[in-house]
């Protein structure tokens, strides 16, 4: 298995936590990892993206210039990395905020309306453990229990209060797929 996935989108909108969140669920899973962050002096509200690589074998480069599958929450996001899905791969597009349709007619798009899902559930800022639990259950890629393990793990102290909270999320945006 070599899943390799650009994750893209606004500072701010937890875009490279769910890189993070693929990687290191991953490891946690024995498996090889790489997760590459990228983004601008500007953080919150400027643009960031990730690449992350996740193999059953050794890997060689870290780098993702063709993926498997794109995480995009944001138009320009899409407008960017679009083109860089293999034919035959994977679009995961926030559709709470990405009104227009991609272009690709050989890759299979998932419409997932991420911000209001989480706003649903509770968690203003869950949008993206919606996506990364559809992205984990449409790939296979990484467990949804991992994933579950790993919020438990991290979100500890004064951040434990939303344990729960993106773990529905995660759970909620499996369901959508």
């Amino acid at each position: 298995m070599l899943e390799q996935v650009l994750v893209a989108g606004f500072g701010g909108q937890g875009v490279l936590r769910i890189g993070q969140m693929i990687a290191y669920a991953g490891f946690a899973e024995g498996k090889e990892v790489t997760w590459a962050p990228s983004y601008g002096p500007e953080m919150r509200g400027g643009t960031a993206n990730c690449s992350v690589v996740v193999s059953d074998e050794e890997i060689g480069a870290a780098q993702v210039l063709e993926a498997n599958s794109i995480i995009v929450m944001n138009l320009p996001s899409l407008h960017k990395f679009e083109s860089a899905v293999i034919p035959g791969g994977k679009l995961f597009v926030n559709s709470s905020i990405i009104k227009e349709k991609p272009a690709r007619d050989d890759i299979e798009i998932f419409y997932i309306d991420a911000q209001e899902k989480a706003e649903e559930l509770g968690n203003n800022r869950g949008a993206n453990m919606v996506i990364l639990g559809a992205y984990a259950k449409a790939t296979g890629t990484v467990t949804l229990e991992s994933l579950y393990d790993l919020v438990k793990q991290t979100f500890t102290g004064d951040k434990a209060k939303f344990v729960e909270s993106n773990i529905a999320c995660i759970k909620a945006g499996a369901e959508m797929v």
